[in-house]
């Protein structure tokens, strides 16, 4: 057993907030995101906000150890995007295994300064997997229904490679989220499992989907119930869902998942949902009240936020799992 599953065992363990959301209180200009090493790169770089742990560290550092300090359990390393395929809009595909190693070092680095610190509140680093900007399971061009952007085969290889450095940088735990499309999410579980019997690796892994609006479905179409099953061929230390809707939204559909699976189940949801400018208004006490609910009905193993969410949030949300027990595993009833 890991020392993340036995610190599971004992607590509701708090995850992380939105890195972007603090990266833009930065606001990095081209020059920063080229930093010294980037200055000749054939095209913009800004926005490109994985590759800032190559060009801006203390900045990365900088908000994991925010996100520890209000009480953080778990902090995700910077690399959403860090796949060849998410990668190619910037041409930074030459860069990936280092992206995803130098991202897991630094968030490894902070979690062993706080956890030397209080070796009674071990912290962990979740290297972070999203989905990439291309789908397997639906054609981008509504004229051509059966063409296919990526294939099966083309992410497993580009997540390979991302899943290579984040083991390699330390990750304590692999987090495929974001899951918009189960075929992409499958892709990785299939790379994560051929890497784990490869390397005799003994890493958990948690999956986490995006319910994408009130049909309570995936973009690609499935409900809750359809999704755990589709996902769940792979052990899984946890499965949830997180971004898109507030905590509020996501609720029903953690009820459903907390009956649907056997496993731990995790959500960081947004800071509510987003106003016409693009932001979040939801404030922390707003959402660690909101939060408060699941906690209450024993729906929750893992509890952070997403887009919007801010070290002020997560303290909200640390205080009140403090005060919670984590949810215990029943039998599922589908």
């Amino acid at each position: 057993m890991t020392a993340l599953e036995e610190a599971l065992q004992k607590n509701i363990l708090v995850l992380d907030g939105a890195m972007g959301t603090m990266l833009q209180a930065y606001k990095f200009t081209e020059v920063d995101f080229r930093g010294d090493r980037f200055t000749d790169h054939p095209c913009s770089l800004q926005g490109n906000n994985d590759m800032l742990s190559l060009t801006q560290p203390e900045a990365i550092k900088t908000i994991h150890r925010k996100y520890f300090e209000v009480g953080a359990d778990i902090v995700e390393t910077n690399t959403f995007s860090s796949t060849s395929i998410g990668m190619g809009d910037y041409e930074m595909e030459p860069w990936v295994y280092e992206l995803n190693f130098e991202s897991a070092k630094l968030a490894r680095e902070v979690a062993d300064e706080f956890t030397h610190a209080n070796p009674n509140k071990p912290r962990f680093v979740a290297g972070s997997i999203g989905p990439t900007n291309r789908t397997a399971s639906m054609s981008p061009d509504v004229n051509d229904p059966g063409y296919r952007a990526v294939t099966f085969d083309d992410l497993v290889i580009s997540y390979s490679e991302q899943v290579q450095g984040l083991v390699d940088g330390g990750s304590d735990v692999l987090l495929v989220e974001t899951v918009f499309d189960t075929l992409n999410a499958k892709a990785a579980l299939f790379a994560i499992d051929t890497l784990k019997e490869k390397n005799n690796w003994d890493i958990p892994v948690m999956v986490s989907g995006t319910i994408t609006d009130a049909s309570g479905r995936t973009l690609s179409g499935q409900t809750v119930e359809a999704f755990v099953i589709s996902v769940s061929h792979i052990p899984l230390l946890s499965i949830g869902f997180n971004c898109a809707l507030g905590a509020d939204q996501l609720l029903p559909y953690l009820r459903t998942l907390s009956q649907a699976t056997e496993v731990r189940t995790s959500a960081h949801p947004n800071a509510g949902l987003p106003n016409a400018f693009g932001a979040y208004d939801q404030t922390p006490e707003e959402m660690g009240a909101l939060i408060t609910k699941y906690l209450e009905e024993n729906l929750i193993n893992i509890i952070g936020g997403c887009c919007g969410s801010t070290p002020d949030h997560i303290a909200q949300i640390a205080a009140a799992a403090r005060l919670h027990q984590p949810r215990k595993i029943e039998q599922i009833s589908i």
